[in-house]
């Protein structure tokens, strides 16, 4: 049951992460990994889904609250979601491959919504960004510890 509950808390610290709140999904990856205590695929795949999830998540809201971005409690800042669409329209579908930075890869999710970017090919691109990202983590960590 404990084991579970390490899982449920790295994919939750993970979909939390992508979805704009101050989340360090990567230090909880990291820390789980020098514990040795559980295998690194499995760590990896389940903060590499929760973290497309939490990306996914973006995609929707994008999708239908557009309407809403000149409001305070809107999610992202008015400067992020004007650089992010100005980044999602100067490389199209591309930029989703930076989905996994910092500040602009939540809103580029975000904007790929608002654009109607299609489902299918944001999840792929997403997700080969996101689990690249991971996959890099677990390799320096694992091949430091």
């Amino acid at each position: 049951m404990a084991e579970l509950a390490v899982y449920l808390s790295l994919f939750m610290a993970a979909f939390a992460a992508a979805i704009i709140l101050p989340m360090q999904s990567e230090a909880a990856l990291v820390g789980l990994l020098l514990t040795e205590e559980y295998a690194a695929p499995v760590l990896v795949a389940v903060a590499s889904v929760g973290n497309v999830l939490g990306s996914l998540l973006n995609w929707i809201f994008g999708r239908g609250i557009e309407r809403f971005r000149s409001r305070r409690w809107f999610p992202v800042g008015e400067q992020a979601m004007d650089r992010a669409q100005e980044l999602y329209r100067r490389y199209g579908r591309w930029s989703l491959l930076a989905s996994w930075l910092p500040i602009v890869g939540d809103p580029i999710t975000v904007a790929a919504g608002v654009l109607r970017e299609p489902l299918p090919t944001f999840l792929l691109l997403v997700t080969v960004a996101k689990v690249g990202r991971y996959i890099a983590i677990a390799a320096a960590t694992t091949s430091l510890a």
